[in-house]
């Protein structure tokens, strides 16, 4: 008969607890996120020494995606990044030409783009030593960001964001994911990268569309988190808008660390709990883009979901009329829209945006969390939309359009 006998490992544990071991450990995630300018320039050292970044002693075999979207709108890339592969061969191995994968939200709606992605990692025999590099947008970055996830396991990942969302938001933090059962991100990962290179030439050859989407997202921040920055929106939205470079280049650096520190400091990186403040305008946003077949970029949809919930602010009495004016007035002047018809639609009675409550919950887990801005450069959170005042808004929102 064995003399082991179980016992407890845990201060507190009684007898009521069964027998159980209780297993605790801690990872830690650690990544750099660079901001540069033509880093695939043959001469510079910075993306060589990204990959090279443990001291490992070896050549980095890589394997590189481009989206569809960029390699059209620069149709050097690929011999870019060929003769950058060629000028370093001392550390970096193309595994194959650059592969490439499709852009905007198509590159993660539904399984066949992703399978793809994982049947390239197979056939070039990727191992978990490798590496892929994602030069893209948000959505090309998600989808194979979540592939490489799957592949052993998970293998690095360096990311190349190529749009301003991408550069301030989607492409610095820790989540994959695809669309998929009707809803955006219904499937993903929790897959930080290895790095992150904000390389601000590649955002010359973005359309306007693309080039203001992205300040979306640092209205997003600003208004919940940063008051000066929120200000540095206000007085910079017409040099953001005809492309001032200055002005984009500082809209970026300080919302995507705005982001990391969220993710660093708030406490639930990998978002266990129901409360999610950097999905604040999202609710709506995502029903958005699915009731539009993403016709919607998805910034844009981010601008009329933060316009939506600010108005639900106001009259709960969170920010004043003129707070509300100011950001509207605001995010207009950058070219962002406030009012898509859309917003309107009705099915039987009810706005059909309003089931984007519900998807919205589900996703989160739990009780419906909310977040509103309480004052310009904070926030509070909320468990409860009321209908009528939503329905007030969009009719609110729609008439100041049309003037």
């Amino acid at each position: 008969m064995s003399s082991l006998t179980p016992e407890s490992n845990t201060p507190g544990q009684t007898a009521a607890d069964g027998d159980v071991y209780r297993q605790s450990f801690a990872v830690r995630f650690d990544y750099p996120v660079h901001f540069a300018r033509n880093v695939l320039a043959p001469s510079d050292p910075l993306l060589a020494r990204v990959f090279d970044r443990l001291d490992e002693q070896r050549v980095h075999r890589v394997a590189v995606f481009v989206d569809s979207g960029l390699a059209e709108a620069r149709p050097g890339l690929i011999d870019e990044i060929k003769e950058y592969f060629h000028a370093h061969g001392k550390t970096l191995e193309l595994a194959a030409g650059p592969t490439i994968v499709p852009g905007g939200e198509g590159a993660k709606n539904g399984w066949r783009p992703i399978r793809d992605i994982l049947w390239t990692a197979g056939n070039i025999h990727l191992d978990r030593q490798s590496y892929v590099l994602a030069i893209g947008g948000g959505a090309m970055l998600d989808a194979v960001g979540f592939a490489a996830s799957l592949v052993h396991r998970g293998v690095r990942v360096v990311r190349m964001p190529s749009t301003v969302l991408a550069q301030n938001d989607a492409g610095v933090g820790v989540k994959t994911s695809m669309d998929e059962h009707g809803q955006k991100n219904f499937i993903g990962t929790f897959a930080p990268p290895f790095a992150v290179v904000n390389d601000f030439s590649l955002l010359d050859s973005l359309s306007d569309r693309d080039w203001t989407g992205g300040i979306a997202e640092a209205f997003k921040v600003a208004i919940i988190k940063d008051a000066d920055f929120f200000e540095f929106l206000c007085e910079n939205a017409d040099g953001l808008k005809n492309r001032d470079a200055a002005a984009m280049e500082t809209l970026i650096r300080r919302c995507a660390i705005i982001h990391l520190d969220h993710i660093a400091t708030a406490g639930d990186p990998f978002e266990t709990g129901s409360a999610r403040p950097l999905d604040f305008g999202h609710w709506s946003a995502h029903k958005l883009e699915t009731m539009s077949d993403y016709w919607i970029g998805h910034g844009q949809a981010v601008a009329i979901g933060i316009a939506v919930d600010s108005y639900y602010a106001m009259t709960e009495g969170l920010i004043t009329a003129a707070d509300l004016e100011q950001i509207l007035d605001a995010m207009t002047a950058c070219g962002l829209p406030i009012y898509l018809d859309y917003l309107a639609k009705d099915t039987a009675g009810e706005l059909d945006i309003l089931t984007g409550l519900a998807e919205f919950r589900e996703h989160l887990g739990g009780r419906l969390n909310v977040t509103l801005p309480d004052g310009i450069g904070a926030k509070c959170e909320v468990h409860h939309l009321e209908g009528s005042i939503i329905t007030d808004a969009i009719e609110f929102l729609r008439t100041r359009s049309s003037e």
